[in-house]
């Protein structure tokens, strides 16, 4: 495809009356006409009043109001000179770089419209105007593209508290698919703050990243724009252009796209610069934001198409034309409010086409196969473009991956912990991909000491001849296997410098024993999972193991294990998930009772929610026996994959009792409260004991950094009828008085939930 051309507009004040406006294709002798500055204010106001955010809000796509203004910015560049003719000549297109005052660059350029149709989306010679940050001097050097994938550094931010919450899942998600087939390598920033962007930039170093990628809420605030990001507990925080290039520090990628409402508005009329302007100011090359409040869906397809095309070797300008063209043929009213602001670099391809010779293949395989079947080799977990919620978990799961060794809250490893079908299993995948950094070695159910051998297969090693060295010293019986395990991981071992995740998943399946009621290492394990975590004590290394566990057990001797419980899906991840759901989503042609009926039995279990959906339109039952098989296969669900029948018979009256009145609660409640409604002298024993076999979720309260409790929804109808209705009645009230005491009459009570 031919290279647009670049035109260069410039339009300044020669004196307070009269203006001047020059027009340049950077080679030839530029084009100069003079305007009377009043006229130049007339069409200003015009613009502006009828481009407000309340104007556009009343209108719909393809409106005479917006085709007008366009005529309007149209007629005011063209002239009597009509100066847009050899623009309009060139078939690829072109890009118009603006450099003019503050309240001419606040104008939407990008409705240029002549004879009725908007240039800025024509399928021939279509129009991208550039509001350019700089002195119009020569344009930089050519830029090599990178002989490799693109490579995005992308980072959701989403406060607690903080309405509404955006679908950053489906996002990524869309990325990943619209990239699919040249690949695209996207690291995610997890935590959402400032200080975790400004970590992750300067690990991976200076021109590692091609695009910066900041989706989130913004707003303006006093006059400034603001990005709201996330403290380290996930609260709300507010980010200045001045602090998000604070910590970039000058690493800056070709592109950033700071994807929030208002990011590319002017304040004050224009009289102020956007976010998107002042990111250049600050060494950004180019920045894209939106001028007004911005849909989400309208968002990701935008962004989704403008990757697609980076990665196929587009140059960015041609990206970007694609992508807006894409959101008008879609008919999404937000078409015209992306922004582009940049310096005087060239907008230029960021990585070559897929077959060009020598390009670098990206080496990470997807984490979710990493977690096959034994039997059917089917990934057992959410993929990526699946996976959703968890956020607060997964950021508190990273900080202990993460954190050093002899810093608060290090360990060697974490165990997510909690009932069957919760996601703990994708969750260790998702971890894994959050870590790509990482090697890793997955291991399904039991493990002895022959199978942990083989993790010199599962690891790729930064040579040959260390995996040899590597095998051939755990083969070693000769020498104790911490001793083995420490010389792999030491600084100068086959593994010094590679560091990985351990994963066990499903560590109940055949490493615990029972004893006593509770569960402890089995034999073979009891010789494998102390010489792991040690070596990686004793060593310092970065590597670090992941267990997923239905039930909890001590940790070994002298070594720091994290449980971190998982609770039930909240309301927001739930309508999120059923919102990838093909037959429980909304809009699905499945009846409505049904579908209810579906969802309800699923009471926020993510594997339940999978399995209903792929029954609940099975066409060889009638309704009233489909009704029927999603109920009794709920019941069957919770009486195989949690064994709740089993395990409440077994455990103490008192301890059941108290799992029937905490039941009362429907939503995460503290210890405070646990200890209200279940007035017993063994109440704690009973939570501690709960929670261990997975009867008692237990999770961390988002700011009181306390443990909280919750009946899961699944078990309901097993211990409902262990309460007599007085009972009922009595745990409702010392409820009730609990939750009010706490959260109404004295907020700051330690333990008190929001």
């Amino acid at each position: 495809m031919n290279q647009m051309n670049t035109f260069e507009l410039e339009i300044f004040e020669q004196s307070s009356s009269y203006c001047e406006l020059r027009l340049s294709a950077g080679d030839g002798t530029p084009k100069t006409r003079g305007l009377d500055k009043a006229t130049l204010d007339h069409l200003i106001s015009a613009v502006e009043h009828d481009y407000s955010q309340d104007a556009i809000a009343q209108r719909v796509f393809g409106s005479s109001q917006l085709g007008e203004l366009g005529r309007k910015l149209f007629s005011f560049l063209d002239g009597d000179e009509r100066w847009l003719g050899p623009i309009l000549d060139h078939a690829a297109g072109t890009t118009l770089r603006i450099t003019a005052a503050e309240r001419l660059r606040h104008l939407p350029w990008e409705l240029l419209a002549r004879d009725g149709s908007f240039l800025t989306v024509a399928s021939m010679a279509p129009v991208l105007p550039v509001r350019a940050i700089g002195t119009n001097a020569a344009l930089a050097a050519t830029v090599t593209p990178g002989n490799r994938p693109l490579r995005v550094l992308f980072m959701a931010t989403s406060p607690e508290g903080v309405e509404p919450v955006l679908s950053y899942e489906a996002e990524e998600a869309a990325i990943l698919s619209a990239t699919s087939r040249t690949g695209t390598d996207l690291v995610v920033e997890e935590s959402g703050t400032l200080e975790g962007l400004r970590f992750l930039s300067r690990d991976y170093g200076e021109g590692y990243f091609d695009v910066l990628h900041l989706s989130g809420h913004a707003t303006i605030d006093s006059g400034q724009p603001t990005f709201l990001v996330e403290n380290e507990f996930g609260g709300l925080a507010y980010a200045t252009a001045d602090q998000i290039a604070q910590a970039m520090a000058g690493h800056w990628p070709r592109l950033v796209f700071v994807s929030g409402c208002l990011t590319g508005n002017s304040p004050d009329g224009g009289t102020l610069p956007s976010m998107s302007e002042s990111l250049v100011r600050a060494g950004a090359p180019a920045v894209l934001g939106w001028a007004l409040p911005v849909g989400d869906v309208s968002a990701t397809q935008f962004a989704a198409e403008l990757y697609r095309a980076l990665a196929d070797g587009e140059p960015l300008d041609r990206a970007i034309v694609e992508a807006r063209q894409h959101l008008y043929a879609q008919q999404s009213r937000n078409w015209h409010l992306l922004r582009v602001y940049a310096d005087r670099s060239p907008l230029a391809p960021m990585v070559t086409p897929l077959h060009t010779k020598g390009r670098k293949r990206i080496q990470v395989r997807a984490a979710d196969q990493e977690f096959l079947d034994p039997k059917t080799q089917l990934s057992r977990v959410a993929a990526r473009a699946e996976f959703v919620g968890r956020r607060r978990v997964i950021q508190r799961c990273l900080r202990t991956l993460k954190q050093p060794h002899g810093s608060d809250g290090a360990a060697e490893a974490l165990v997510l912990h909690g009932m069957g079908g919760l996601g703990k299993s994708s969750l260790a995948s998702r971890l894994l991909e959050r870590m790509p950094t990482h090697q890793r070695a997955v291991w399904y159910g039991r493990v002895d000491l022959i199978k942990f051998r083989g993790l010199t297969d599962k690891i790729r090693f930064p040579a040959p001849e260390h995996q040899i060295e590597a095998a051939e010293l755990l083969d070693n019986d000769r020498l104790p296997l911490a001793g083995r395990l420490r010389y792999l991981l030491d600084a100068d071992g086959p593994l010094g410098q590679t560091p990985c995740l351990f994963v066990f998943d499903d560590f109940e399946d055949g490493n615990l024993d029972a004893r006593d009621g509770s569960h402890v290492l089995s034999v073979e394990m009891a010789a494998i999972l102390p010489a792991l975590l040690t070596a990686i004590r004793d060593t310092g290394s970065p590597s670090r193991v992941i267990i997923t566990s239905r039930y909890r057990f001590p940790a070994p001797a002298t070594t720091r294990v994290v449980v971190e419980s998982l609770e039930t899906l909240t309301d927001t991840e739930q309508t999120k998930k059923i919102a990838n759901l093909p037959k429980l989503r909304p809009g699905s042609p499945l009846d409505p009772d049904i579908r209810g009926r579906a969802i309800n039995a699923a009471a926020g279990n993510p594997r339940l929610l999978d399995w209903l959906d792929r029954i609940v339109a099975d066409t060889t039952l009638d309704v009233d026996g489909l009704i029927a098989a999603v109920e009794n296969e709920a019941d069957r669900f919770r009486r195989e994959t949690i064994l709740a029948t089993n395990l409440l018979s077994s455990q103490a009256p008192d301890l059941q009792k108290m799992l029937a009145k905490v039941n009362v609660v429907e939503l995460p409640v503290p210890a405070e409260t646990v200890h209200a409604i279940h007035d017993h002298p063994d109440t704690a024993r009973h939570v501690t004991r709960a929670t261990q076999l997975g009867l008692l979720e237990e999770g961390i309260d988002p700011e009181t950094r306390r443990p909280r409790y919750y009946v899961s929804n699944v078990l309901r109808p097993l211990i409902r009828p262990l309460l007599t209705d007085d009972e009922y009645t009595q745990a409702c009230a010392a409820a009730a008085r609990s939750l009010h005491k706490l959260w109404i009459t004295d907020p700051a009570t330690p333990g008190s939930a929001s």
